[in-house]
């Protein structure tokens, strides 16, 4: 069972420990108290794990201070909607992250220079967009492949993004000890910036990882699915980040490893966008880069990654990772599935008519409902 509290509602409230004093008597049960600071409202959930047929739900909402109580049968108890919870959201460096916003992250999965660096947060800037992606940290099939810079980029990273106004850096994390890199790098830096930690497909189910991000609560975190997992295994890993007090989770959808794709690097799986939304309160990432693997054009003239896109944005997508490069044919890493950074300009246009078809589609079908 989910509690939630009334707005006015703090843990020093004499309704929050009239409610702890309530719930002594079930000591069979864990209670775990979340706090959230959501875009519209601050929010108190008391979550009471196990058992909890014993439990009126009619009693509690009775009691001073409850709004609601839901009952849970969902194992992602934290993320879930479970049908009646609205989304939170989360706000970072001034930027709203919810399931009703938007946001375009371009740049390299793993910085190669100093120059090229440069060269894409100049153009970003350019193009009025203030997020990117950059990696420090690159897993590769080949431990003779190109695996980044690693902490040795960092300073220099973030004295570029705060140069050309960039807010948040989308980054991947291999390791526990890579949370404490970047906040090292960050503070040394002067916060020019702000960090989403990204755990991707390969340490989807990297579960003491997963604890590690969802422990801290500076950085919001990106958890891509993983390329072999069921939705609802994400789905659970995704809960693994929250269980540890980290509610600001972006989940991301980058495609499936199936023969099925061909010739495709991996299977789109953008059509559970919404299906996300449903389950659960996260904003919905999509990344079109990597099930596509390639900058393959169709006879209308128009590249396979942007038709994903648009596949992606028109389910409802709150933000895109997407790969650009200044060179994509000298790039030490995904040169192949790269978009030219001159291409640039014409992307973030297309994405963004399909964004308004979006919305109009969506004001459309509430009217017409």
């Amino acid at each position: 069972m989910i509690i939630i509290l009334e707005p006015h509602i703090t843990k020093e409230s004499k309704e929050f420990h009239g409610l702890m004093e309530y719930l002594k008597r079930f000591p069979h049960l864990q209670i775990k108290v979340m706090e959230h600071q959501g875009v519209t409202r601050s929010l108190i959930e008391v979550h009471l794990i196990g058992e909890d047929y014993m439990v009126s739900q009619e009693e509690i909402e009775n009691l001073p201070g409850v709004e609601k109580a839901i009952k849970v049968t969902a194992k992602y108890r934290l993320i879930g909607r479970h049908g009646a919870l609205s989304d939170f959201g989360f706000e970072y460096q001034g930027l709203q992250f919810n399931q009703e916003s938007f946001h375009i992250f371009a740049g390299q999965c793993a910085v190669d220079t100093y120059e090229n660096a440069e060269a894409i947060f100049r153009a970003l800037k350019e193009n009025g967009l203030c997020c990117a992606r950059m990696g420090a940290y690159k897993p590769r099939t080949s431990p003779y492949d190109f695996q980044g810079h690693g902490k040795a980029c960092l300073p220099w990273l973030f004295e570029l993004a705060g140069k050309y106004g960039i807010k948040v850096i989308a980054m991947e994390v291999l390791s526990p000890h890579h949370i404490e890199e970047i906040k090292e790098a960050l503070e040394a830096a002067g916060n020019p910036c702000g960090v989403i930690l990204q755990i991707g497909t390969r340490n989807a189910q990297n579960f003491e990882l997963l604890k590690a991000v969802g422990r801290q609560n500076e950085f919001p975190v990106l958890y891509k699915r993983g390329y072999g997992l069921a939705l609802e295994e994400s789905l659970n890993a995704a809960e693994y980040i929250a269980s540890e007090g980290n509610t600001k989770i972006i989940f991301c959808l980058r495609g499936v490893r199936t023969h099925l794709g061909d010739p495709h690097r991996n299977l789109v799986d953008f059509a559970h966008v919404p299906v996300v939304k449903r389950l659960t309160r996260l904003p919905v990432c999509i990344d079109p880069s990597h099930p596509i693997g390639s900058k393959v054009a169709d006879p209308d003239g128009i590249k396979d990654i942007y038709h994903v896109t648009a596949q992606g944005i028109i389910s409802g997508a709150n933000m895109v990772l997407v790969e650009f490069h200044p060179q994509p044919e000298k790039a030490l890493c995904d040169g192949p599935q790269s978009l030219p950074l001159s291409e640039l300009p014409l992307y973030v246009e297309y994405i963004h008519q399909v964004r308004e078809c979006y919305l109009k589609l969506k004001k459309l079908v509430k009217e017409k409902s």
